[in-house]
């Protein structure tokens, strides 16, 4: 089935399947977050970015073959409530934004910095610090050999706009040219953005919008 990236609380789970990688998105918690879980179809081995809420639910989406990490995309606690749940049935690999992991209570054991290489089996994640939404929000950025690249924003990219900012001007100045330099600056039009809550978008669906976001300030 085509992909679609539109999933909601207590619905099934979307996959994406790429040559090499397979992405589940799924949402869970009060919040509607959106979860993302990686599969390296050479390996076999899984990473989970964002155990936002409902432990039982992201395990029974893991399975037995459990993963080897989680990613937490920023320190906002509807993004790591299960996280500390899912770190103990796993024995997972705790990654985080190294500005961001005293704000989660579960130890980061990985702290992440700007351009920092994570993988997942044969599959190689960069990361973007972005900041503005929190100090150390990170991005997730996979440059498919196959295809167009495909981006993990967290809270930081939504489609309609940069994440929430709290009205605060310099917030705001940072996270949007941040997330210009970083991701549209980088990537071409055809990258397939998964935020942290909601539907997906593409960067060139966003482009055209980005001197709106900057005259509103938000």
């Amino acid at each position: 089935m085509t992909y679609s990236g539109e999933v909601r609380v207590g619905g099934p789970a979307d996959v994406h399947e790429l040559k090499d990688l397979m992405i589940t998105k799924i949402a869970v918690g009060p919040m509607d977050n959106n979860a993302y879980l990686l599969r390296c179809r050479a390996t076999d081995e899984q990473l989970l970015i964002d155990a936002a809420a409902e432990a039982e639910t992201l395990l029974g989406t893991i399975g037995d073959d459990g993963i080897a990490s989680v990613v937490t995309t920023h320190r906002h606690p509807d993004h790591w409530q299960a996280l500390a749940e899912v770190v103990a049935a796993t024995a997972a690999r705790t990654y985080a934004g190294r500005d961001d992991a005293e704000g989660i209570p579960v130890p980061t054991r990985v702290p992440v910095d700007d351009g920092d290489t994570i993988r997942v089996g044969q599959v190689q994640l960069t990361a973007r610090h972005l900041v503005g939404h929190t100090p150390g929000s990170i991005a997730l950025v996979y440059d498919d050999p196959h295809g167009h690249p495909h981006v993990f924003t967290g809270d930081c990219l939504f489609p309609g706009g940069v994440g929430n900012t709290r009205k605060d001007p310099d917030a705001f100045a940072s996270l949007i040219h941040d997330v210009e330099t970083k991701i549209f600056d980088a990537l071409p039009d055809e990258t397939w953005v998964y935020p942290g809550h909601g539907n997906d978008t593409t960067l060139g669906a966003e482009r055209p919008h980005l001197p709106e976001w900057h005259a509103r300030g938000w």
